[in-house]
């Protein structure tokens, strides 16, 4: 059985204090819905962050898993998107403000950080995984490649989450609803905010069957709406925020999100 720290909830609202000092676009309860994650997932292995662009979800994770010694935190980014500084000014990488955020945030030496593209990284890669967090190429050869490279290492037990699933972009949606709730190894799955989360039950996915099966009816009409780099407008902008308006994604209690992920027999709802 999960027991749930009793410091907790302090812990994620401190972490939260320093992440939203963070640049980037990772909103509070989803801030706080990794930090629950990196606490509480009942596996052995590695975070894995894949995007992590300026560090904001880095620094979450980090300070988290490092306060329960449930790091590291590997993060994997190619930092080839430029910031410009302001008009006029000189664009620098991303990496800059990545290494700025883990200073500012006293946590360099709980990251493990690869300037690389995911594939790189995952050809190579041996070590088990606990939490797999994929918030880099949306699109969905990319979100795919990335699901595919590291899965082999995914723990019994790890949770896989995705960012901007509920976002115009084909690759999270696509990955959530076709590879995971459509699949009997995974187990309890469901959406904070914009996040698509699923634990990982090789052994006893199947029990969890209907309850994917809802949300994939649900979460799946999303996917024939969604144009990969053109922005919505008129009728179908409309649609899209209907149908996700019937999507639940609502984060839960610490204690109930132990319950989702507790290993032990339970009764799916």
């Amino acid at each position: 059985m999960i027991t749930v720290p009793a410091d907790l909830k302090r812990v994620i609202a401190e972490a939260w204090e320093a992440t939203k000092q963070t640049p980037g676009y990772l909103l509070e309860n989803e801030g706080k819905f990794l930090g629950l994650l990196a606490a509480i997932t009942p596996a052995p292995g590695a975070i894995v962050e894949i995007g992590s662009y300026r560090g904001r979800s880095t620094v979450m994770l980090a300070k988290v898993a490092a306060h329960y010694g449930r790091g590291p935190v590997v993060a994997i980014d190619p930092h080839n998107s430029p910031i410009l500084l302001g008009p006029g000014s000189l664009k620098r990488s991303s990496y800059d403000d990545f290494l700025e955020s883990l200073r500012i945030a006293n946590i360099e030496k709980h990251v493990e950080s690869h300037v690389a593209y995911s594939g790189d990284v995952s050809a190579s890669w041996t070590r088990p995984i606990r939490l797999l967090w994929i918030d880099g190429d949306h699109s969905y050869q990319g979100a795919k490649a990335d699901f595919d490279g590291f899965l082999p290492h995914l723990a019994a037990g790890g949770v896989v989450a995705l960012h901007d699933a509920l976002s115009n972009f084909a690759g999270p949606i696509r990955i959530f609803v076709e590879e995971m709730l459509r699949s009997d190894r995974f187990g309890p799955a469901g959406f904070v905010h914009s996040i698509a989360w699923a634990q990982f039950r090789p052994d006893d996915g199947y029990k969890f069957q209907a309850q994917r099966q809802r949300l994939a009816e649900r979460a799946g009409k999303l996917i024939d709406l969604v144009e990969e780099g053109t922005e919505l407008r008129g009728l179908k902008k409309m649609r899209f925020k209907l149908t996700r308006s019937r999507v639940p994604r609502f984060p839960l209690s610490h204690e109930a999100w132990a319950t989702q992920l507790d290993p032990s027999p339970q009764t799916p709802r």
